[in-house]
C-alpha cells in the first residue's frame, strides 16, 4: 500500500512513492488542507528560526567559524547537475538499499542530531516514530534529549541505529553500545571529528552552551555508570553527602529523566544536577582515540560498526584495513572546522578507494531528494539528513519532521524517473556532470 494522503504511513521501494505523495498534497489542498512545513528550503529555514529560540537557532543552525564549510558543502552540491536520460520505461521505480544484510525501503536515514530538547519537548522520540513511520532508520545521538530506551520503545520494531561519542571512560562506552545493543540498535556509529567543540561564534556570542545547563546529556544522566561517575564526584567534593546516588536514587534519576527533564534540571545548584553537569563536561571527548582503539569497541559489540568524519582517502582504506563494517563522508555539516573541503568534494575519491568492500553513506549538505540523488551518483551507498528533519521538528512537531524526510524521498523518486531511471542502485556517475 502507498501513502492515501499527505498525513499517510509507509513507503515501500517498488511503490510510485513520489508521484502517489504529489496527488496526496493536491488532493488535500483541494479541501483546504496545506502541508505542515513548507517544502522549499529557503521558506522551510526561515519558518524554523521563527519557531526557535534565538539560542535554539545558533546551536542548530550554525556553524564553524565563518561558516565556509558549510557554504563549501553547498557549492560541492551545486558544482553538479544531473544528466537525463529519456525513452525509458520508469513506470516502476525501486527506491531500496541494502546495508549490512538488511533491506531498507530507501537510501535515506535521519542523521543524530543532539539536544532536540531545543526544538520541541518531545524531541527524540518525535523524530523516533516520524521516522518509524516511513521506515527510515534513525541514527540516535549520544547527546540526545531522551534516553535511547524511550525513543527505541516508542519507534516499536522500526530499525534504528546508535551513534557514539566516545568518552573518556572507556566504562561507559562499553555501558551505552550495550545499552544500545541490548535495546535493539542495528549499527553503532561512531563520530570522529567531534573529540573537542568546534569553535561555533554563534553560540559563543551568546555564551550558551545547551550541555552547560544540563540539555542534551540524558544519555548520560540514564546511564549506571555515569551516575557511579557523578556520585564519585559529589563524594570528593561533599563527603557528607556519601552515598547520594543510591540504587534506589539511579532509579528516580533515571525515571526523572525520561519522563520530567525538566524536574530534574530544576536547580542546577543542588549536589546531584550540577554534579551531573560537571561529570558530562569531563568525560565528554576524548582526543587521544587512535585507530588502535577501535579493538576495544569490537569487544564490546557484535554489531556492525560505522566510522563518521572519514574525509580522506587514506583513512577511507585504514578503515577497512580496521575491519569496520562501514564509513559515512561527513564534515559534521561544517560544525566543527572552518574552511574545510566540501563533504561531497572527498566523497568520490573514498567511494575510489573502498570500490564496493563496505558501504560508503554521505552526510552533510543534503537539503533535497535532487541533492540526495547527486550524492549516491558519486558514490554513496545511502545518504543521512539532519537539519531539514530538524527544521521541520521545530514548525511542526513529529509531524513536521516526519513530512521533513517524506519529502526529500518523494522527491528522490521523482527525480530518479525523470532521469530515466528505474533503480537507485542503477545511479552512477553517468548521471551526472560536473560543471
Amino acid at each position: 500500500m502507498g501513502e492515501t494522503s499527505s498525513r499517510g504511513t509507509s513507503i515501500r521501494s517498488t511503490e510510485a512513492y513520489g508521484r502517489t505523495t504529489q496527488s496526496a498534497i493536491y488532493r488535500d489542498g483541494a479541501t483546504g488542507r496545506r502541508p505542515r512545513i513548507p517544502s522549499n528550503w529557503a521558506a522551510l529555514e526561515v519558518a524554523a528560526e521563527r519557531a526557535m529560540s534565538r539560542e535554539a537557532w545558533a546551536y542548530v543552525a550554525g556553524s564553524a567559524g565563518n561558516e565556509s564549510t558549510t557554504a563549501a558543502n553547498r557549492a560541492a552540491l551545486d558544482r553538479w547537475r544531473i544528466v537525463p536520460r529519456v525513452l525509458r520505461d520508469v513506470a516502476d521505480r525501486d527506491l531500496s538499499v541494502e546495508l549490512f544484510g538488511r533491506r531498507y525501503p530507501t537510501p535515506l536515514l535521519a542523521a543524530p542530531v543532539g539536544v532536540l530538547g531545543l526544538v520541541d519537548d518531545e524531541a527524540d522520540v518525535a523524530v523516533g516514530k516520524a521516522a518509524a513511520s516511513l521506515g527510515v532508520p534513525y541514527i540516535f545521538s549520544t547527546q540526545a534529549s531522551k534516553p535511547m530506551e524511550l525513543v527505541a520503545a516508542a519507534m516499536g520494531d522500526a530499525p534504528w541505529w546508535y551513534q557514539l561519542y566516545w568518552s573518556t571512560s572507556d566504562e561507559l562506552v562499553a555501558s551505552l553500545v550495550g545499552r544500545a545493543e541490548k535495546a535493539g540498535a542495528k549499527a553503532i556509529v561512531v563520530t570522529l571529528d567531534t573529540h573537542m567543540l568546534g569553535w561555533r561564534p554563534r553560540d559563543l556570542d551568546l555564551g550558551y552552551l545547551p550541555f552547560a545547563h544540563g540539555m542534551g546529556i540524558a544519555q548520560y544522566t540514564s546511564d549506571p555508570v555515569f551516575l557511579r561517575l557523578v556520585d564519585e564526584r559529589i563524594a570528593a567534593a561533599i563527603p557528607s553527602e556519601r552515598p547520594r546516588i543510591t540504587p534506589a536514587t539511579i532509579r528516580t534519576l533515571v525515571d526523572i529523566t525520561r519522563n520530567y527533564p525538566g524536574r530534574f534540571w530544576a536547580n542546577l545548584r543542588s549536589p546531584v544536577p550540577r554534579a551531573s553537569v560537571d561529570t558530562f563536561l569531563d568525560v565528554f571527548s576524548r582526543s587521544n582515540l587512535t585507530w588502535q582503539n577501535l579493538a576495544f569497541l569490537r569487544k564490546q559489540t557484535s554489531l556492525p560498526i560505522v566510522l563518521k568524519g572519514i574525509q580522506h582517502p587514506d583513512d577511507a582504506e585504514r578503515a577497512v584495513k580496521a575491519g569496520v563494517d562501514g564509513v559515512i563522508v561527513s564534515n559534521h555539516a561544517g560544525r566543527q572546522i572552518d574552511d574545510a573541503i566540501g563533504s561531497l568534494d572527498a566523497l568520490p575519491a573514498i567511494a575510489d578507494v573502498i570500490a564496493g568492500r563496505i558501504p560508503v553513506l554521505f552526510d552533510s549538505g543534503i537539503r533535497s531528494g535532487a541533492d540526495a540523488f547527486v550524492a549516491l551518483a558519486l558514490g554513496a551507498t545511502a545518504v543521512c539528513v539532519g537539519r531539514a528533519y530538524t527544521y521541520g521538528l521545530a514548525v511542526a512537531g513529529e509531524a513536521g519532521a516526519r513530512e521533513a524526510l517524506r519529502n526529500i524521498v518523494a522527491e528522490l523518486d521523482i527525480v530518479l524517473g525523470l532521469a530515466g531511471l528505474n533503480s537507485v542502485n542503477a545511479i552512477d556517475p553517468t548521471a551526472v556532470t560536473r560543471v
